[in-house]
C-alpha cells in the first residue's frame, strides 16, 4: 500500500479500500464528464481504469476538463492516465485512443464492473446505454449541464436496476449554454459519487452474507 492509499485506507479502512482496488471502472470519453468522474474516482480509492477517448486535448477544454496546459496536443487518454497516476502512482490505467462505436464499444469495455458514460454525441449516449443496459453492469449517463446557474436541478435519477442518469434533462451544452466548469463538474461528481455509493454498498452486503 503506497503513501496515498494509506491516505485513503484512513477514512474508507483497509478492507474498504482492498474491495473497491478489485472493481474495473470504465470511462467511455475522456472530456469534461470522464476526466473529472476519473479524478473522483481514483481519489476515492479505485485503482482499475479503462479510459476509451479518440480526441486530443485542445485549448478550449481547459476551462473545464481535468488537464493542465503542458498538455496541450497530447492525446486526452494519455494525459488522464498521468494525472490519476499523480494522485495514485500504482493506478492500473489502460486506454484506448478510439472512438466508440457499435462494433467496438462492448470488446474495448469488456470485463468492466462499471460504465460511465461520458460523451458528447447523443446518439454515442444512446449506443452505449444500448449496448451496457442489459449486460448487468452497472451503467452511469449524463444529460443535460450546460450554461451556469441553478446547479441544483443537476440531480440523480435510478432509472432502472443497474442504470442511473446524472443531469438536468434538459440543457444540453451548446452556443446557448456553453460547457462551463461548475455545472459539468457537479454532474461528473454525481456520476462519481453513484459509483462509489454502489460499491460501498456492495462491500456491505458481502460483509453480511459472509
Amino acid at each position: 500500500m503506497n503513501v496515498a492509499e494509506q491516505g485513503m485506507a484512513a477514512y474508507l479502512g483497509v478492507e474498504r479500500l482492498s474491495f473497491l482496488q478489485e472493481v474495473t471502472v470504465g470511462i467511455a470519453g475522456a472530456g469534461g464528464l470522464g476526466s473529472n468522474c476519473a479524478m473522483h474516482l481514483v481519489r476515492s480509492g479505485f485503482r482499475r481504469f479503462v479510459i476509451a477517448d479518440h480526441d486530443r486535448v485542445e485549448p478550449s477544454n481547459l476551462n473545464r476538463q481535468a488537464f493542465r496546459l503542458d498538455q496541450v496536443g497530447e492525446a486526452k487518454v494519455a494525459a488522464l492516465a498521468e494525472n490519476m497516476r499523480g494522485v495514485n502512482p500504482d493506478a492500473a490505467v489502460t486506454v484506448h485512443a478510439v472512438r466508440l462505436a457499435p462494433e467496438n464499444a462492448a470488446e474495448v469495455l469488456a470485463g468492466c464492473d462499471v460504465v460511465v458514460e461520458a460523451l458528447d454525441d447523443p446518439g454515442a449516449k444512446a449506443m452505449l446505454a444500448e449496448t451496457f443496459a442489459s449486460k448487468g453492469v452497472l451503467l452511469v449517463a449524463a444529460s443535460g449541464m450546460g450554461g451556469a446557474g441553478d446547479a441544483d436541478r443537476i440531480v440523480t435519477r435510478h432509472v432502472r436496476e443497474n442504470f442511473y442518469l446524472v443531469g438536468d434533462m434538459e440543457t444540453e451544452c451548446d452556443g446557448d449554454n456553453p460547457p462551463f466548469s461548475p455545472r459539468v463538474g457537479v454532474a461528473a461528481a454525481k456520476q462519481a459519487d453513484v459509483v462509489l455509493a454502489h460499491f460501498l454498498a456492495e462491500f456491505e452486503k458481502r460483509c453480511k452474507e459472509a
